[in-house]
Parts: C-alpha cells; sequence; structure tokens
C-alpha cells in the first residue's frame, strides 16, 4: 500500500519503492514501471537525489552468510547528558564498526546499540574493549537477540 508522503507525487513515491525494492534496475525499466518515459523519470531521479530523498546505493549484504550471526542490543546509560558528553559519545559510537545502530532513547537509559558479531566471545569483547570505554559510559545491559523476525522498514515497501 503506497503512502502519502508530502512533497511527492504519486510518480515520486512509486520511484521511490521501486528503488528501495532493487536499487539496480535501469531507468528505463522504473519508467516503464512507474507509466513515465525515461527522460522525466531520469530528472524526477536526479531530483529526488538532490534534494536528500535518495541518500546512496549500496549492496544489502548478508551477515549470517558473513558470519556475523550474533546480534545484542546495549542499554547504555551515561554518567553526563549535557551537549558536550552527547556529542562525544556520538562521535566514538560511529568509529565503532560492530555497532551496526545507535539511537538516542527518552526512557531510562540514554541509548540503545544494535551489536553485530561472529559470536559471544566476540561480543564480550567489543563490550569490554569498546563500549565500556566509550565516553560517559556509567553502565550498559545487554539483550541478546535469538532470531530476525523482521529487519527490513517501511522504507522497503513506501
Amino acid at each position: 500500500m503506497q503512502k502519502d508522503f508530502p512533497g511527492l507525487d504519486r510518480f515520486d513515491q512509486s520511484l521511490l519503492t521501486i528503488l528501495a525494492e532493487d536499487g539496480r534496475l535501469p531507468v528505463a525499466d522504473i519508467a516503464r514501471r512507474i507509466g513515465l518515459s525515461k527522460s522525466p523519470t531520469q530528472a524526477r531521479l536526479k531530483r529526488l537525489e538532490a534534494e536528500g530523498y535518495i541518500t546512496g546505493y549500496r549492496a544489502i549484504l548478508d551477515p549470517i552468510r558473513l558470519g556475523l550471526d550474533h546480534v545484542a542490543f546495549v542499554e547504555v546509560r551515561l554518567s553526563d547528558t549535557r551537549e558536550k558528553a552527547l556529542s562525544e559519545f556520538n562521535a566514538a559510537v560511529r568509529k565503532i564498526p560492530e555497532i551496526e545502530q545507535a539511537h538516542m532513547i527518552a526512557s531510562n537509559f540514554d541509548y540503545l546499540l544494535k551489536v553485530r558479531t561472529r559470536s559471544m566471545s566476540d561480543y564480550r569483547a567489543v563490550l569490554a574493549e569498546k563500549i565500556s570505554g566509550l565516553p560517559h559510559v556509567a553502565s550498559t545491559s545487554t539483550f541478546v537477540a535469538m532470531e530476525a523476525v523482521k529487519e527490513t522498514g517501511m522504507l522497503g515497501s513506501l
């Protein structure tokens, strides 16, 4: 089901939906599927890129086939939540490749991290050597995922 996004007409929304499903489709195929000719489709694509609706293209890798099947979610509480401390924490988090996602949370903890590693022992090392040493970390709590039921979001089905 297509959603109504302000500033995007049905052609833009269709184009984004198609690209979210398969970012390697040639423009001619996208044009045919949205019901426009190639030139206007190309122009829309360039506009959506320039306006920041499309931020890039990449291959989606299967972490399980790559041996990265251990996922842990980590609640992080900071000792200091002033803006400077948050900025320092954010900058340090971005440098740790095992942290797949980091979200500031409005809760009794400050951040929720999604950490992906090969094994529990690898995760323990990341927690001890990297996450616990991040600026202003007061405490952490770990929740290990047993199975990923859904990992794609609405952007895969505009």
